[in-house]
């Protein structure tokens, strides 16, 4: 079986998310993607993230009902920094005979040498690197995949909600219903009884 990990902060998740995945997934020919919330994302841990159960809920809301999308929480569940090396030894234990590739961001394969043991991710899994762009450096067992390019961040859903500016369209219906339940990013809280059932929340 392939899988596909996506791990990140996922705070909020959003379309671009979403949309990295399914071109991977159908690019790559993957079985599964896994998203893998952070607890604390080695490389921002002077960020402030919301709280790990209301992310967890956001990826499982923004995933609901996506045929081989699934969300794991063993980052969440194991606390502190969330090495990725660990997270991939912990897959690879639990999932034998499993073809892992790591799905990453060109970003963040600019610093993938200055990651915890990045020889031992690559005997773990297959990098994937994520881009928009052509012209990405390759490397021996590193795949580039090209994604539709959505020009969305969470830093600017973030700053938008802050701002009182619309997110429609820029998250699933489901991840905007529990930023407004829980009044995340500076959002109006709105009660349950008017949004309705939001799955995964």
């Amino acid at each position: 079986m392939k899988l596909g990990v996506f791990g990140g902060t996922f705070d909020p998740p959003h379309i671009g998310h979403l949309i990295a995945a399914q071109d991977a997934k159908s690019a790559l020919g993957l079985d599964r993607v896994i998203f893998v919330p952070a607890a604390v994302p080695p490389h921002k841990r002077d960020d402030t993230v919301s709280a790990a159960g209301t992310r967890l809920a956001m990826v499982r809301a923004a995933i609901a009902g996506a045929d081989g999308f699934e969300v794991d929480d063993l980052e969440l569940r194991r606390g502190g920094p969330s090495w990725t090396v660990d997270t991939l030894r912990e897959l690879a234990a639990r999932l034998p005979g499993s073809e892992l590739f790591l799905l990453i961001g060109s970003d963040q394969y600019a610093e993938f040498e200055s990651w915890r043991e990045p020889d031992e991710i690559r005997q773990l899994a297959k990098v994937a690197v994520l881009t928009r762009e052509n012209g990405v450096r390759q490397a021996a067992g590193v795949h580039t995949v090209r994604v539709t390019r959505i020009d969305v961040s969470s830093t600017d859903i973030r700053r938008r909600i802050s701002e009182g500016q619309p997110i429609r369209f820029l998250v699933p219906a489901a991840v905007d219903a529990l930023i407004r339940l829980h009044g995340l990013y500076g959002a109006i809280r709105v009660d349950r009884d008017r949004i309705g059932i939001v799955p995964g929340g």
